[in-house]
This record gives structure tokens, sequence and C-alpha cells, in this order.
């Protein structure tokens, strides 16, 4: 570490005489000293101003890491994404010629809202998939018959919609389209998502301010040395540990949770490249339309006498249902498209994949070797049984033994009084975000987009509003598959209430029937005694 004596302060106790009676002083040995109680207190603040930069230094760099990881991705995700669309484009205006023109708006919503989605948008994506499928139906049986299109009424278009995953109007192609996609962006979200969120994670841990007791062993360590005219004396390499091991303890805490998502986040990346590799599957989005629209095409007198079968006149009242009797022109023709990935993709992609998991990996040990760190620049090199460093007292060897990481392991720290049963909320809160987030990275392998709560506010235990393993299904919108998702009861007060009750009542049921069990029984027995007298006095 560097930078933490400098200025007319740090001369003048490098080149001062030692000559003051150390009685007045709080944090430094009560020895001779250069340090007057002002003093102390200047270099006190000091320390603490000092050692809060070097935390958010190191915090800053593996976010500009994280920033620039993030950058490269969204922007390589986004070319595919505009690449296919363009090909698309091109491919069917070359096909269609005039008639693209017109219809080009429901290809274009698709892709912007595949965009809306990848950016976190609050978007069904098979809800999405679903409604383009409907639309471009919608358009090719008006196209199929110019002449009625304008009689097609909305109830025969809802039927048709609904029938066309019976009746397989696209064939295959929407199947397998959602099924591909879902997958990539489902992982391409969640992905970038973690990537942001770990950095606010180390942006809020490095703003975590100094505790009293840290402000003191660090101004111990750095600047009591120099009131003892010691100031070309290094703290001893054990004595900086144990001081940077006790106060980085919380964030210590964070390192089992940090490791898995970084684990996850690898596994994801190494995802993208899974075949169908990612490249591939968004330039099959053209491939599986023109799929689509081909088999439509193909099939098309078919499956009209089929919908008129399954959803009867396609007109308003009194509309024959029979097709337009007027001669067609000739229509124009989607043939299959085929994408062939070049070697040039193949390694872009490999590149990717392999830029982000080397940056993963290098900061995933970032927590845990933080307090080693910051004492390298600092601390006295050599072994750690070195007599000529500052030992926090004097300039002597270090004796005690290297705690180690962690809360619960500093309870018998020597240097930095700390109450492990009083964790740092904020760190915790964050240990928090770290566990969702990594949750949602494993559900993402599989393709499912869970909508975690955020419990960024409140992680104070029960009564928090936490739901069973940080997983909560919400209400619309709901993202990813919905088969996959548990109903939940919408809370109603009064049914709530009727339960509670209910459940509360039984034991108080229980209790009046004992009474009047209890009470028959008396008023029997007072009766038989009753009737006893009555026949002893007649005789």
């Amino acid at each position: 570490m560097v930078g933490w004596v400098d200025g007319w302060l740090g001369r003048w106790l490098v080149g001062c005489c030692c000559f003051l009676a150390g009685e007045h002083l709080r944090v430094c040995p009560q020895g001779y000293t250069c340090c007057t109680s002002a003093m102390e207190e200047t270099l006190s603040n000091l320390s603490r101003r000092e050692f809060e930069g070097l935390v958010r230094e190191a915090g800053r760099s593996i976010q500009a890491t994280l920033n620039a990881q993030y950058r490269s991705f969204d922007t390589y995700f986004i070319e595919l994404l505009n690449g296919s669309e363009r090909w698309l484009e091109e491919a069917f205006v070359k096909a269609l010629g005039a008639l693209y023109g017109p219809n080009a708006v429901v290809f274009r919503d698709l892709y912007s809202e595949l965009r809306r989605y990848y950016r976190g948008a609050a978007l069904n994506l098979e809800e999405a998939l679903d409604e383009f499928w409907a639309r471009l139906l919608e358009r090719m049986l008006k196209a199929s018959d110019p002449a009625a299109a304008s009689l097609i009424s909305d109830d025969f278009l809802e039927c048709a919609s609904k029938q066309a995953e019976t009746l397989r109007l696209f064939g295959e192609a929407p199947r397998e389209l959602k099924t591909r996609l879902v997958r990539v962006f489902v992982a391409a979200r969640a992905f970038v998502q973690g990537l942001n969120m770990a950095g606010d994670v180390v942006r809020k841990v490095s703003q975590v301010p100094l505790t009293p007791e840290c402000n003191r062993a660090i101004m111990k360590l750095v600047y009591c040395p120099h009131c003892r005219g010691l100031g070309s004396v290094k703290p001893c390499a054990n004595y900086c540990k144990n001081v940077m091991k006790g106060c980085l303890a919380n964030q210590a805490d964070l390192d089992t949770e940090w490791q898995n998502l970084i684990d996850t986040m690898l596994q994801v990346a190494s995802s993208f490249g899974t075949e169908p590799s990612m490249d591939v599957i968004l330039h099959s989005i053209p491939v599986r339309i023109s799929e689509a629209v081909q088999h439509m095409q193909e099939n098309m007198e078919l499956y009209t006498n089929k919908l008129f079968q399954a959803c009867g006149e396609r007109g308003e009242e009194g509309t024959p249902t029979s097709v337009s009797e007027e001669p067609k022109k000739k229509e124009s023709t989607v043939t299959t498209l085929e994408y062939k990935p070049s070697s040039a993709a193949a390694v872009r992609l490999e590149v990717q994949v392999s830029d982000v998991s080397s940056k993963l990996k290098e900061m995933q040990m970032f927590w845990i070797q933080l307090a080693s760190a910051l004492c390298n620049s600092k601390a006295a090199s050599g072994s750690s049984n070195n007599d000529k460093c500052w030992n926090g007292m004097a300039k002597a060897r270090y004796l005690p033994e290297i705690m180690g990481d962690g809360l619960a392991n500093q309870i018998n720290n020597p240097e930095v009084d700390i109450d492990i049963t009083k964790p740092d909320m904020t760190i915790r809160q964050q240990i928090m975000q770290l566990k969702i987030m990594s949750n949602r990275l494993k559900n993402a392998l599989d393709g499912n987009d869970v909508d975690f709560q955020d419990t960024s506010d409140d992680i104070s235990g029960s009564g928090s509003g936490m739901c069973s393993e940080q997983v909560c299904v919400r209400g619309p919108p709901v993202f990813g598959p919905k088969l996959d998702r548990p109903k939940l009861d919408v809370y109603n007060p009064a049914k709530n209430k009727a339960k509670g009750s209910g459940y509360q009542i039984q034991p108080c049921i229980s209790l009046i029937l004992l009474l009047l069990v209890s009470l028959l029984l008396r008023r029997h027995s007072v009766k038989l005694s009753v009737d006893k007298l009555t026949t002893a006095n007649d005789r």
C-alpha cells in the first residue's frame, strides 16, 4: 500500500525526535512519542480515509472488468441479433418483392420483442413468440385470398390461431424455434444480469465504512511506528494480515456465494458454445420462419378447408364460407433458407467465451485474497520470524498466529476487537443477492427464467417476506415457460381469515363439548340424588 504518509505531516514525522511522554495517546503505545493527541486524531482520520480509499480502488478494478465484459458480450449478442434480422429481411424482400413491405412490421416487431426481453423487460418470451405466429397466420390467410381478406372476422382469426398448434399449420418450425430461442435468450439475459449484479455487489460492499475498532487497528498498523520515530520500519507481514483479516472479516464472508456465482456464470458462458451454438440459434430464426411459411404455402388449400371445418364461417354473418372464385395471381413463394456458420463466426464465439471465462476466473478469489493483496506492498517481506519489523508495539518479531478468513474466525484476533455475533447487514444483504442470482443462473441453464424476489431491503429473518429457497413466482407479468410454474393461491384476506379462525376455533369447540358433557353428567347425578330423596321421604 502506498500513499499512507504524505505532505508536511509525513516529512515532520520522519525527521522528528521523539521527546514527548506518551500518556496522552489513545491508540499508539504510550512510550516516548512524536505525536500529540491532536496529531494522533488527525492520523487516525487519515488512516481511515486512505484504507477506505484502497478498498474502493480494489473494488473499482473489479467493477471495471465486469463492465468491460458486459459491454463486450452485449455488443456481440446484439450484433448477432441484428445480423439475423438483416438476413431475414434481405431474403424475404427477394422472395416476396412488394408483398413483403406491408407485412414487414410483423417480423420487425418480433425482433423488437426479442431485444426488449434480452434487455430485461417484463415480457413472457413464449407468449411473444405465440403472438408472432398468430399475426403471421392472419397475414397469410388474408394474402391467400385477397378478395375476401376484408371479410375475415376476428372470431375466425382467433379460432384459427387456436387451431394452429393442433393442425400444425406451420409444421414443426414454431416448436423447434421456441425451444431453442427460449434457452439461449434466458441464458443470455441471466448472464448479463449476473455481470451487472456482481458489479453492483462489489460497489456496495466497497463502500461499507470502517468500524471504530478497525480504525484503531489500522492507525496502530500504519502511523504508530511514525509516532515512535520508526517511519522506515514496515509492519510485520503476519501482523498486517491479522489486521486486514479482522477489518475485512465481513467482506471475506462473501467468498462462498461469490465463488458459487462465478462458477455458475462460467457454466452459462460455456453453454453458449454448446451445439447448437448461440450464433447458430440466432441465425436459425429466419431459417425456421422460412420453413414455416413454405410449409403453410404448400398446404394452404388443405389447411384452409380444415380451418373452415373447425371454425365455421370465416366472414361476417351471412358471408359465404367458400373460397373466392376470382382468378388468383400466382403467389410469390418463400423458399427455405439455410444457414452455414463460417469458421470466422465460430472463432469469434470461442474467443468471446474464452475471454469472459478467463476474466471471471481471475476475480473468483477476490474477496478471500483482498486482505493479503492490501498487505503486499505495505508489510515487510521475508520470513514470518523477521525481528526487524513493526509488531504493533515495537520493532520486534510478531508472535501471534495468522487468523482464518471470515467473521467467525476472528473471535481470537489479537489486533481487531470484533463482535462476531453482529455481522454487517449491508454485506449480508449482498450475500443474499449473490445467492439469488446464482439460483437464477442455474435455472437459466435449463431454459427456465424464474422471477426471484428482491430481498435487498429486508433480510431480517422470519416475517421478512422472503419466499422459500428465495424463489417467488409472482403474478403477471410472469417470465419463462408457463408449464414449469407452480400455481400460487391469490391472497384473500376474508378467505385467510376464515381459514385461520376455523383452525383456532377447533380446540374451543372441544372445550365447549367437554363442558356440556360435564354439565349433563352433573345434572343427571343431581336428578338421581333428588329421586333417591323423594323415595326415602315417601317411605
